[in-house]
């Protein structure tokens, strides 16, 4: 089969053909596989977005760059939004390879954009990092004053488990000021953060 026709078939109705396409793009790609998969990050068809981002995840290492461009650079907050969920997906295939610091400060980044597509995306991306990032997921938490981000920190912070996180979802919870809703996550998170501490001790 052709490029041209791995493409056709990233918008396939059918799951299975569109996963088969991203791996055989991955394997077959030139130089023109990157630019032509970002172009498809704004794309209205969502199975095809979709199909894009994760096909950029599959690539790995090389589709940082040009995710960190376009999320820095996009005006359209689909484009900025898929580029962090690929970043995501970077990160989630290649569990053993640190992203890089372009692409985490690509995801620091996110973290400010207004839009909840893409800060919220970054926080997954950022949560599915693990120990490397909770200094940054920290950081945010005390600067936002955004709630459904603080939600999504807290949460993010509760699930890594690391034990940095417990002072941090404490001071969240004792702070009259902070709004309801990223306390009451906060609380739950703190239990689930105790927990896996306590069962990493003993491991």
């Amino acid at each position: 089969m052709s490029t041209e026709a791995f493409f056709q078939q990233l918008k396939h109705p059918n799951p299975h053909l569109r996963d088969q396409a991203m791996w055989d793009i991955a394997e077959n790609r030139d130089e023109t596989t990157i630019p032509r998969l970002m172009g498809l990050l704004g794309e209205t068809d969502t199975n095809y977005r979709r199909s894009a981002v994760k096909a950029l995840g599959i690539i790995g290492a090389d589709t940082v760059s040009p995710l960190v461009e376009a999320l820095r650079n996009s005006d359209d907050v689909t484009v900025r939004g898929s580029a962090v969920k690929a970043l995501a997906q970077v990160v989630i295939n290649y569990p053993d390879v640190p992203l890089s610091a372009e692409g985490v400060q690509g995801l620091k980044t996110a973290l400010n954009d207004p839009n909840p597509v893409v800060n919220i995306a970054a926080v997954m991306a950022l949560g599915e990092m693990g120990a490397p990032a909770v200094d940054i997921l920290i950081e945010a938490l005390q600067a936002t004053d955004n709630p459904a981000l603080g939600v999504s920190l807290v949460n993010a912070i509760g699930s890594i488990g690391d034990p940095r996180g417990l002072e941090v979802l404490n001071d969240v919870i004792q702070n009259e000021e902070t709004d309801s809703y990223v306390r009451e996550s906060a609380t739950s998170a703190l239990s689930r953060l105790e927990m896996t501490a306590k069962f990493n001790s003993q491991g």
